[in-house]
């Protein structure tokens, strides 16, 4: 299952608010075979995230889109989501019935827009706040605010699934650019992923489906680097 990921936020943009969601998503959705393909940032503007989205539905399997839920002025996830799918946007009775059964508000009490999701949408509670998030043609649209947004996806993530890649971790304290020679061998010999991220010593990681191709070949490649002395 190939999915993309959209945060949505001005602040994210700007630099004031470190974009932790996406880094915990692909962290799960990898957990569960999932494969993050993309992920864009899109600021709060209707327009905007109506086209990424409608982009991004085309070629994947599922958009999970975090950010911008609410009644407030830059709340504009739902009506962008709404009209990448070209439906309105308006009151969900789902949302009207739990938010009076499962918290301290009256529909009295509640401001204009909370309960409004687009037209044929399957409404998921927010366990963790107040606005509700949902599901519309493969888009999952959840909160920004961590806590609510980690407990939504918890309710919908049996729903992503795919097949279990196992990863494998090997520290080489030698220059990236010394290994190059010896990663492309590792790709012709073994059905592994390669992916190596430079610091104090070079991390390698080794991901595949097969977790005995992936022992052999990281076997392999502990053999022929020189491991980081601790």
């Amino acid at each position: 299952m190939q999915v993309a990921l959209v945060t949505v936020g001005d602040e994210l943009l700007a630099g004031d608010t470190v974009n932790t969601n996406a880094a915990w998503l692909g962290e799960r959705l990898a957990e569960r075979g999932a494969s993050v393909e993309r992920v864009v940032v899109v600021p709060d503007r209707v327009a905007d995230i109506a086209r990424v989205v409608n982009e991004l539905r085309a070629d994947y399997d599922a958009v999970v889109v975090t950010g911008g839920l609410g009644p407030t002025h830059d709340d504009l996830t739902i009506e962008g989501v709404a009209a990448a799918v070209g439906v309105p946007v308006e009151e969900h009775p789902d949302a009207v019935a739990w938010i009076t059964d499962h918290t301290d508000y009256e529909r009295a009490d509640l401001v204009e827009g909370t309960t409004h999701l687009p037209k044929g949408s399957r409404m998921l509670p927010n366990e963790a706040g107040v606005a509700p998030g949902c599901v519309v043609e493969g888009i999952y649209v959840l909160p920004g605010v961590p806590e609510e947004m980690k407990a939504m996806f918890e309710s919908v993530a049996d729903e992503f699934a795919g097949e279990t890649r196992h990863a494998v971790v090997v520290e080489a304290d030698e220059p990236e650019s010394a290994l190059v020679e010896r990663f492309a061998e590792l790709r012709e010999k073994f059905d592994v992923t390669v992916g190596s991220y430079p610091g104090d010593h070079v991390r390698v990681k080794l991901q595949s489906t097969d977790e005995e191709e992936l022992d052999r070949a990281a076997t392999w490649l502990r053999e022929r680097v020189e491991g980081v002395q601790r």
